[in-house]
């Protein structure tokens, strides 16, 4: 529906406020009157009819004639809408808001807000901004869309790859949502998980594509051993019996077919889904070779620039070289406001035996952190430091 009326209208906001009220009719009407012959179709004409409604209202008719021509004999529904390359009406959606005339980020922060329904206090931590940053862009990009006339539409297939880079960070970052979470929102990572599956469907020869979704099955493997009861549990204290075994080979498969062309001398190096699944890999083997590990976020770093993924690599050196040498990568990062910069320094001071600089900087650490386990983990590395 969504889909449909954006691309009716080329506002997000109209289409976002017509499609709750069409849903809002319907919980009205259906109980008492039952459900239409094609649900579908009555809340695509019921939500178009009251975003006409709406444009009439708001004094704009001239401008929008074309969305006022006669109204069909009969209910617009699935069969009317073009047919598109993508078999799944989420992901098209996804491609359709990911539309290259706005800048990356805009693209991916607005199809989180659109499609995923994340907040903006959430899409703003993604981002390592303010919330108050978030929404300016946010309000930005949709009135860039508006008074642009951006046409939406779901672009051909041989044009998707144009927006493949802004649809693998929203489904990463849909992902990453749900797999941070305990219980609230672990759907999220199960249907970003899916939509990965569509994409390497679609685009099977595309190595980040696989990679994307190789890393999403690596890390989505160790759930189940993430936490013991409600308190979290770290990677090396982890039970791995408890870890997904067959999602661990089947990440491992699709891996080796990210990298498989990867390996001549005349091919560029990893793209970064491919590289962040091989460290995921690494990290679920018996013995840890962390100098390896080092070597990779390294690469990594040099590929995205984000002092997020130094700060990983630094995890990495303090099992590979001693915490001394990665408390100096960590001090040297400007991430204040983010929660793991705090404990990563945080453990590194403990490991040294800066006892009261590590307990101040789990302080930091705590007074960010978002939910109820990481609060608690923080709460006992103080109480023991």
């Amino acid at each position: 529906m969504l889909a449909c009326l954006i691309g009716y209208f080329g506002d997000f906001d109209l289409a976002e406020e017509a499609t709750a009220e069409a849903f809002a009719i319907a919980a009205q009407r259906w109980p008492s009157d039952g459900p239409p012959d094609n649900p579908g179709a009555w809340l695509v004409t019921t939500a178009r009819r009251r975003a006409i409604d709406r444009l009439r209202r708001d004094r704009v008719l001239a401008a929008k004639l074309r969305l006022l021509a006669a109204e069909p004999s009969r209910e617009k529904g699935e069969d009317d809408v073009a047919p598109t390359p993508i078999p799944d009406e989420r992901l098209e959606l996804i491609f359709l808001c990911c539309h290259p005339a706005l800048a990356l980020e805009a693209q991916v922060a607005l199809t989180l807000r659109a499609v995923a329904g994340l907040s903006t206090e959430e899409i703003a931590r993604a981002f390592l901004v303010p919330a108050d940053t978030m929404k300016r862009r946010l309000t930005r990009a949709k009135a860039k869309i508006k008074l642009a006339g951006i046409p939406f539409a779901v672009p051909a297939a041989p044009r998707l790859q144009e927006r493949l880079a802004a649809v693998l960070a929203v489904v990463y970052l849909i992902f990453n949502q749900g797999y941070g979470d305990h219980q609230d929102r672990s759907g999220l990572a199960a249907e970003a998980i899916r939509l990965g599956r569509v994409l390497a469907v679609l685009l099977p020869a595309e190595p980040e594509v696989l990679g994307l979704l190789a890393l999403m099955l690596l890390h989505d493997a160790r759930r189940a051993a993430r936490f013991t009861g409600e308190d979290l549990v770290l990677l090396a204290d982890q039970d791995r019996s408890r870890w997904d075994r067959r999602q661990l080979a089947e990440g491992r498969a699709l891996l080796d077919r990210a990298l498989l062309d990867r390996v001549l001398p005349d091919r560029a190096l990893p793209g970064p889904y491919a590289l962040q699944a091989a460290i995921a890999s690494l990290q679920t083997e018996s013995e840890l070779d962390w100098p390896q590990i080092a070597v990779l976020y390294g690469q990594l770093a040099d590929l995205t620039g984000s002092a997020v993924v130094r700060l990983n690599r630094a995890v990495a050196v303090a099992e590979a070289e001693g915490p001394a040498a990665a408390l100096a990568i960590v001090d040297s990062l400007d991430l204040p406001d983010y929660q793991y910069w705090h404990s990563t320094r945080a453990e590194l001071l403990r490991r040294l035996g800066r006892a009261d600089e590590a307990r101040a900087a789990y302080g930091e650490a705590l007074a960010r952190a978002r939910t109820a386990p990481e609060r608690r983990f923080l709460q006992r590395r103080i109480a023991e430091s």
